[in-house]
């Protein structure tokens, strides 16, 4: 939802069941957001490295496992109501709340520097192609990051409104690159001998997942809306494992008849005029005004005192310098890092919804916040040093590092909890439940 959306005012307090929709209008939004040109660069190295049919495999199972997911991160808000931050600050405490969210912010400007890549490559293609003259990445980098900034403090209302159509027509491009370069090229569906980015079928499937986590995390911000548990899961299907297959599809195709991953280049070298490439502009532009904004949003909430424009012109300079150092180049261990940091926090916030919380108005639990959970801060950082180091030394129990930091931050957080609760249970006489319950939330 917008800023301006309906209800947008309980950003502090569950949303009133009035203001509920039902499910497939949040399904249609979630669907659009796997339609991003960092996805179809993950998806065009994918299926180079595995070959058609196995890289098939990897988006469905990982539309599966993204699936699975946002079921239960969207159950969880619909139960609740509460918007993500307020799920991460009861369970991580008020300071265990702001370290999360100065992480999530990072990674937001990770993205706005992984698009502003993108943002750069077009407008050299576009120079390029419409006057002949070579342009300078790093210069255009720079440039577009400061107009981000700009329309990102002054204008992203209007941006937001050009998003619904700028998303549905980026789609469009991309399933007409993957056609024509089928039928112009045709397509072999194995490997290429020397792919971009070589990986695994494991790394790969982490790397699909990793790309789309941080919206399965902040799920609750959209699927709050939704009327009814049913109508939440059923969004939920209508969209991960749908989209994320699909785009893998309209990736692999024509990376796979080129031998090219960069869509600019492939725009241009199918024939593309000057439009397609101004609404691939467009399309960056909306994307990342979006990430700003959020980042923004998540530590003005964290830094009250701070105004929101100063972050947000951090994160756009923080963000192109990303994209001058080059994060594109490293844009699959960028995600398969995501794909270890983010789940473990959607299932801690998941498990104290349904253990720690489960029999209390979700209101009530905002009343009294301690300023850290640590059981919920340590296992999130312990999942996280565990799953890197079985990664760097090939130890991983599932082959999946996005899997093996989700059960470990699970299995470690569930006994953690429930060692709590029994402790205090044996410990209190009956009749005591509302303190335990009180010593539960501390």
């Amino acid at each position: 939802m917008s800023s301006g959306a309906p209800g947008g005012e309980y950003a502090n307090a569950p949303l009133p069941e009035h203001l509920t929709v039902a499910g497939w209008r949040v399904a249609l939004i979630v669907a659009s957001f796997n339609i991003a040109l960092p996805g179809f660069l993950n998806g065009a190295q994918t299926g180079m490295a595995l070959g058609f049919w196995p890289a098939a495999l990897a988006a469905f199972l990982a539309g599966l496992i993204l699936c699975g997911g946002a079921c239960l991160t969207a159950w969880t808000s619909v139960r609740t109501r509460l918007t993500t931050y307020l799920l991460i600050q009861r369970s991580f405490g008020r300071w265990g709340a702001a370290l999360v969210n100065i992480v999530v912010a990072i990674v937001h400007y990770c993205w706005f520097g992984v698009n502003v890549s993108f943002f750069a490559g077009a407008i050299v293609a576009l120079v390029e192609q419409g006057y002949a003259i070579p342009g300078d990445f790093t210069a255009f980098v720079i440039a577009g990051s400061v107009l981000m900034i700009v329309s990102t403090i002054y204008g992203f209302r209007a941006l937001d409104r050009l998003a619904l159509v700028a998303v549905p027509l980026l789609g469009v491009i991309l399933a007409t690159v993957a056609i024509l370069a089928v039928r112009r090229y045709g397509v072999e569906l194995v490997p290429a001998d020397k792919p971009p980015v070589p990986m695994s079928f494991g790394i790969a499937l982490s790397a699909i997942v990793g790309g789309n986590m941080l919206t399965v995390a902040a799920m609750p911000d959209l699927s709050r809306y939704i009327r009814t548990a049913r109508g939440a899961v059923s969004s939920m299907i209508l969209s991960f494992p749908v989209a994320t297959p699909l785009l893998l599809i309209a990736a692999a195709l024509p990376a796979l008849a080129t031998g090219e991953t960069d869509i600019m280049k492939l725009v241009t070298m199918l024939g593309f005029g000057l439009p397609v490439l101004l609404i691939l502009i467009l399309s960056i532009w909306t994307i990342n005004a979006a990430n700003l904004y959020s980042a923004s949003l998540s530590m003005s909430a964290t830094f009250p005192k701070v105004r929101e424009w100063v972050f947000i012109c951090i994160g756009g300079a923080l963000g192109g310098s990303f994209s001058i150092m080059g994060i594109i180049d490293s844009f699959v261990p960028f995600l398969l890092f995501l794909g270890i940091l983010i789940p473990p926090i959607a299932a801690i916030y998941v498990i104290d919804t349904f253990v720690t919380f489960r029999d209390r108005d979700a209101a009530e639990t905002l009343e009294a916040l301690t300023w850290v959970r640590w059981p919920a801060v340590l296992t999130w950082v312990g999942s996280i040093a565990i799953a890197l180091l079985l990664e760097r030394y090939g130890m991983t129990f599932t082959t999946v590092p996005m899997i093996d930091a989700t059960v470990i931050a699970t299995a470690a957080y569930l006994a953690v909890v429930g060692a709590g609760r029994g402790g205090a249970r044996r410990s209190c006489p009956d009749g005591l439940e509302g303190r335990v319950r009180s010593l539960d939330d501390n």
